[in-house]
């Protein structure tokens, strides 16, 4: 009788996981992250109030001064349904699309160097009808996706350093591409993911030694050998950048300026901000206001407890990620999870590094809230994906569906 009680209440509440199951496929949207989802929009949703002040100088602002904040808006709207999107996908599909995905990445960003439109003297995005898209931004989002698949294959009797040296490779190459634009902020970005991916699918530490070991040398080349042989590996103005930083005091006119006017700017913030009193952004002392530099506007008009709140929302927003990472049903959702992690964390430490000059200027957008179509519309892709991997471990887990929906 009392197995019998037993069994019976086992059905129960096997009955009660799959139409809670059941409830959480049909309404996944509504099951996201909800941390997530506020830090995103909040991040988006200060980049149009900041953009006020960002852009008053700029030629588009003159007839509407709301130029940039609408259009900044529409993005954020755009990309909001995109995160809920892919939420309510399974990322674990994209693993049996990473040919055609990697593939897809390779086509845009050379069709950027064919026949994209050049600006302050790269070639970094393609005329749309609406926006520029800027190919090597999607690109971040899709080589998470992709490379993590490849990394999942285990090609049997491959020696490890095979193994190591092919992902390497899938990484590096459209590396290599983004920096061709010129674009050196995105190309380390794409670094960064490789070397995510490489280290969460299991790389031994030796490997790693040895790759660093590679690195010190291509930069000792770059910077110092290479111009002693008439060889230039980056150009002059970027190398100009990595080696101003150093001592912004040196050049204040030159190759400092822009460092020089982000620090006035965040210094002259103070504890609370100038509030509509701030004018180096609208004076138009500081260059790239609203992209570069968007966080020393914030700075300077909201002072250090702006900026103490905006990048509350980063160690949100990635703190998050680092979780869900450890909450994925697979290894694939893993990997996903925190490449999306370092590539948050990434810009915004050097954005963020470049604003108080401890970084080079390098051109790497604050997620959210730089302007820009294609840097908004690719974050929130990512954080979709993010999204989707918590709501498959949810799925995949009916003690865990019984929490979330307590």
């Amino acid at each position: 009788m009392m197995e019998s009680a037993t069994a019976s209440r086992g059905r129960v509440r096997s009955f009660a996981d799959e139409r809670q199951v059941g409830l959480l496929e049909r309404t996944g949207f509504l099951r996201i992250d909800p941390w997530i989802a506020i830090a995103a929009i909040a991040l988006v949703t200060t980049s149009a109030i900041v953009l006020v002040q960002a852009t008053k100088g700029l030629p588009e602002a003159a007839s509407n001064p709301y130029y940039y904040v609408i259009r900044q808006s529409i993005y954020g709207v755009i990309g909001v349904a995109l995160m809920f999107a892919l939420a309510r996908f399974d990322y674990s599909r994209f693993r049996e699309l990473r040919v055609g995905i990697y593939t897809a990445m390779l086509v845009t960003i050379l069709l950027v160097l064919v026949v994209g439109s050049s600006a302050l003297g790269a070639t970094r995005s393609l005329e749309l009808p609406f926006f520029n898209f800027q190919s090597s931004e999607l690109g971040k989002v899709l080589l998470v996706v992709a490379l993590a698949g490849f990394a999942m294959e285990r090609v049997r009797r491959q020696p490890e350093w095979q193994r190591t040296a092919r992902l390497l490779a899938i990484g590096i190459f459209p590396m290599i591409l983004v920096l061709v634009q010129p674009d050196l902020g995105t190309s380390l970005v794409y670094g960064a993911v490789t070397l995510t991916v490489l280290f969460l699918s299991g790389t031994r530490w030796t490997h790693f030694v040895a790759l660093g070991a590679i690195a010190v040398a291509l930069v000792a080349f770059s910077f110092v050998l290479g111009p002693k042989l008439g060889v230039s590996v980056f150009e002059d103005y970027q190398a100009d950048r990595f080696t101003a930083f150093l001592d912004p005091s040196g050049d204040p006119t030159g190759d400092s300026y822009q460092t020089n006017q982000s620090l006035i700017a965040i210094g002259s913030g103070g504890k609370t901000g100038l509030g509509g009193d701030a004018t180096q952004a609208r004076a138009g002392f500081l260059p790239e206001a609203h992209t570069d530099f968007i966080f020393a506007v914030t700075a300077e008009r909201w002072g250090f407890v702006g900026a103490a709140f905006l990048l509350s929302l980063y160690a949100l927003l990635i703190w998050r990620a680092l979780r869900i990472a450890t909450l994925s049903k697979n290894l694939y959702g893993s990997m996903i999870a925190g490449g999306i992690a370092v590539i948050l964390l990434f810009q915004v430490f050097v954005n963020v590094g470049m604003n108080v000059g401890v970084m080079p200027v390098t051109g790497i957008p604050l997620p959210l809230m730089t302007y820009g179509g294609s840097s908004v519309l690719a974050t929130f892709m990512a954080i979709g994906l993010l999204q989707s991997v918590y709501v498959q471990s949810q799925l995949a887990s009916p003690s865990r569906v019984r929490t979330h929906a307590l």
